[in-house]
């Protein structure tokens, strides 16, 4: 019963909307402007850098959150639980009736205090790809599916393995639509205006 409430807690942390919140701040929902995508990217189309970083820092934050969380009951694979119910929060927000972003920067948090080594890799993938090809979309993409591949490659715990591979599901499924405008060289590159 503690496991499962510890994993709802996770949930809970990652369906909180930092991307919306911000935006309801400047007076705009986020959700109908731009890509109507609540993500930083969106936040950064449509409100500017600054109120992007704020919701990018935020929802890194709660990935870290719920890593710890798991971390403090010693199980990998309550960590792996915990991880994940942080990015399905964040992809289906109970504030949101069920609706989120894409998972990338909570999926991130959670890297970041778990997996190091892989973070650098996928961190430089990330930064050249956005860089050359200015895709937001296919950076995240990309470093989604190369990640349980890094976890096997890194020998982690079998939990994590199972877990980086649910999380890249996620996250790449939850760019189904990126993915077809991608396709049909509809997809707004990095710096274009919402």
């Amino acid at each position: 019963m503690y496991n499962l409430a510890l994993i709802l807690l996770c949930y809970i942390i990652g369906a909180i909307p930092f991307s919306y919140l911000v935006s309801l701040t400047q007076g705009v929902d986020i959700r109908t402007r731009g890509s109507g995508n609540v993500g930083a990217t969106n936040v950064l189309r449509t409100l500017g850098p600054a109120a992007a970083a704020a919701a990018l820092i935020a929802d890194v934050f709660k990935g870290i959150v719920a890593a710890w969380i798991g971390s403090m009951t010693g199980s990998e694979w309550m960590i792996a639980g915990c991880a994940l119910a942080a990015v399905i929060g964040h992809c289906y927000s109970v504030f949101l009736r069920f609706a989120g972003g894409k998972g990338v920067a909570t999926s991130a948090g959670i890297i970041i205090y778990l997996l190091p080594r892989e973070l650098l890799i996928l961190l430089v993938v990330f930064v050249v790809l956005v860089a050359l090809l200015r895709y937001v979309s296919l950076g995240s993409i990309t470093v989604a599916a190369l990640f349980p591949i890094l976890t096997l490659i890194m020998r982690e715990p079998a939990a994590l393995i199972v877990m980086s591979l649910l999380m890249a599901i996620l996250v790449i499924y939850q760019h189904r639509e990126n993915i077809q405008r991608l396709r049909s060289g509809t997809e707004p590159k990095l710096g274009a205006k919402a």
